[in-house]
């Protein structure tokens, strides 16, 4: 039987979602966790690869298990794991459904605040620079990048994927109290590309990089010079979507 796990997490303490040799993951504390629980090794796939500091409010991951679960599952999973992973439900799904291959929608939320605030510090980017930033400038980058499909300007040179193509289906700023927060939705993204796509924005926003900067970058997909990855701590996984959930 395979099963989907439905859970979130805060990324701060882990070295991103998967399995390191040498650094503890958010799928190696889970992975030990079921296995501990059901009495038999499991593995587990992920829907993607967050990065380290990255958080998920919304994460789905699938394993296999023939046997039964144990009575109150989900709770003594809960109780079992770390307080920054939470479970929330488990799926019987089809034995051929994926987690990753599957997802047909992930959304993510990049949150920026102009305020320092010391019980925010994992959850949040502080830029101490408000002034200096144009919001309607990082709205036009933003939106620039729903008329392309394809990514390498904003992809990580060390992936091993076989096709930059995404369809991006969002892309906006929009003002909250004390900050901004970046919106982007697709039915994939490339390793990295959120924040670079954020670096790029606020580069765009406080006059670094000019917008027909990006554009010649898209249209020729060549890598802008002034690329910047933006912090971890202020990136949110926020949802996924498959055709049977």
């Amino acid at each position: 039987m395979r099963y989907f796990l439905h859970l979130a997490y805060n990324g701060t303490r882990y070295y991103g979602w998967q399995r390191q040799p040498n650094a503890v993951s958010v799928q190696e504390t889970l992975e030990d966790a079921l296995s501990t629980i059901l009495n038999s090794p499991v593995e587990i796939t992920g829907c993607g690869r967050t990065d380290t500091g990255v958080h998920a409010r919304q994460y789905y991951a699938h394993f296999d298990f023939e046997g039964d679960f144990p009575e109150a599952f989900l709770r003594r999973l809960n109780k079992f794991l770390p307080p920054e992973i939470a479970v929330y439900e488990l799926l019987p799904v089809a034995e051929d459904a994926h987690a990753r291959y599957d997802a047909i929608h992930r959304a993510y939320e990049y949150h920026l605040t102009f305020s320092k605030d010391p019980f925010r510090v994992e959850t949040r980017y502080f830029y101490p620079f408000p002034v200096r930033l144009q919001l309607d400038a990082m709205n036009e980058a933003a939106a620039l990048l729903l008329e392309y499909d394809h990514f390498f300007t904003f992809c990580k040179s060390d992936t091993d994927v076989r096709t930059m193509r995404c369809d991006l289906r969002r892309s906006e700023w929009l003002p909250v109290a004390g900050g901004l927060v970046y919106h982007i939705a697709a039915d994939r993204f490339l390793r990295g590309m959120v924040r670079l796509i954020v670096g790029m924005c606020l580069h765009v926003g406080s006059g670094k990089t000019r917008l027909e900067e990006v554009r010649w970058a898209m249209d020729h997909q060549e890598r802008l010079p002034q690329a910047q990855s933006a912090p971890p701590q202020g990136l949110f996984l926020t949802e996924v979507k498959y055709p049977y959930i």
